[in-house]
């Protein structure tokens, strides 16, 4: 793999891509393919945070949506980000990989707090740092916690793994006509309100100057392609 322009980077995974093929939940097989792409990704020389969502477990919005109280339903969601976490430590440990789990709710029976200079000095040492449960409160998403923490740890670029392979003017699922852009800014995306993250995460990115890197995670080896600057993908920058 060619060696990518960028020495440090945050890769935000949906939840929904660890179900694989299943209608909900885990599917080991399908984690452990990411976990090898984590791996290659990690050998040609980059420092790797990741966030994972919890949308195949429990999504908050969804459960406030059927009458729960939408701020019990926000903690619930960060609960399966950290089931997600570990799934996603296993995974890579049984590589090789070292790695670190880091939890915005504390729970040290299962993982660190989340601790900014600890986190550095994992990276500097060349372990993976998974952050999980979000910023830690209610009322944001997994979105604004990746780019929370990829302002935190100084990261390069933030690379959102998705289910489609960028950013188009409208749902390429729904609309066959909807064109996909190479390059958009962040300003467009808020405007357009065009679903890339939520506002408040793009709007960190932008006032931080992290570039966003949108492409689809469900094609096997795609993520060393889009880290080696290959492969297709949209930078909102």
């Amino acid at each position: 793999m060619a060696q990518p322009q960028y020495k440090r980077v945050l890769l935000k995974l949906s939840g929904e891509v660890l179900m694989g093929s299943q209608p909900f939940g885990i599917d080991p097989e399908f984690v452990a393919e990411m976990a090898a792409e984590v791996k290659a990704a990690k050998e040609s020389g980059l420092e790797i945070c990741l966030v994972i969502g919890g949308g195949n477990i429990f999504r908050g919005m969804a459960g406030a949506a059927k009458g729960m109280d939408r701020a019990q339903a926000d903690y619930m969601g960060m609960l399966a980000t950290v089931m997600n976490a570990l799934a996603m430590q296993n995974a890579l440990e049984q590589l090789g990989v070292p790695t670190r789990v880091q939890s915005a709710i504390e729970m040290d029976k299962v993982c660190e707090p989340v601790i900014r200079r600890r986190a550095e000095r994992h990276l500097e040492k060349g372990r993976v740092v998974i952050f999980a449960a979000g910023v830690g409160a209610p009322y944001f998403t997994t979105d604004s916690g990746a780019a929370l923490r990829a302002a935190e740890m100084r990261c390069d670029a933030l690379f959102k793994g998705t289910s489609v392979d960028g950013v188009y003017n409208a749902d390429p699922k729904q609309d066959p006509a909807a064109k996909r852009y190479d390059t958009i800014d962040y300003d467009t995306v808020l405007a357009d309100n065009l679903k890339v993250m939520d506002a408040s995460a793009v709007a960190l990115c932008r006032d931080n100057k992290i570039p966003i890197v949108v492409f689809s995670i469900r094609e096997r080896g795609n993520l060393a392609r889009v880290l080696a600057g290959q492969g297709v993908q949209t930078i909102v920058q």
